[in-house]
């Protein structure tokens, strides 16, 4: 079972950037983009790195330790040295809020 939880306050994005966040704890990265808000995991499937800390090119985010780089859109990997997908949740802006929709077990963890 899944349900929507308030991740962030909007005025909190930062515009057309990565913002960092935490849903229990789980750290995240959230993506605003002008076609909508994005939530994956905040660290690097190769190096551990931390996303929020990365460079953000339309629907792209690239690692800040081996520029490895993500499709924001559904976590796959885009260049080497990554190669395993992010995980991604499904967000929406509702209200005065970024939330997203995650397994109500995972907001404990």
């Amino acid at each position: 079972m899944s349900e929507w939880q308030n991740l962030i306050p909007l005025a909190d994005l930062e515009p057309d950037d990565v913002t960092p966040a935490r849903i229990g704890k789980r750290r995240l990265a959230v993506y605003d983009r002008p076609d909508g808000v994005y939530v994956t995991a905040a660290r690097c499937t190769h190096g551990g790195a931390d996303l929020c800390d990365g460079y953000l090119d339309g629907n792209v985010i690239e690692c800040p330790l081996h520029q490895g780089c993500f499709d924001i859109r559904d976590g796959s990997p885009l260049e080497a040295p990554a190669t395993r997908s992010l995980a991604t949740f499904q967000a929406r802006k509702q209200g005065d809020f970024v939330q997203v929709k995650m397994p109500v077990k995972a907001l404990t963890i």
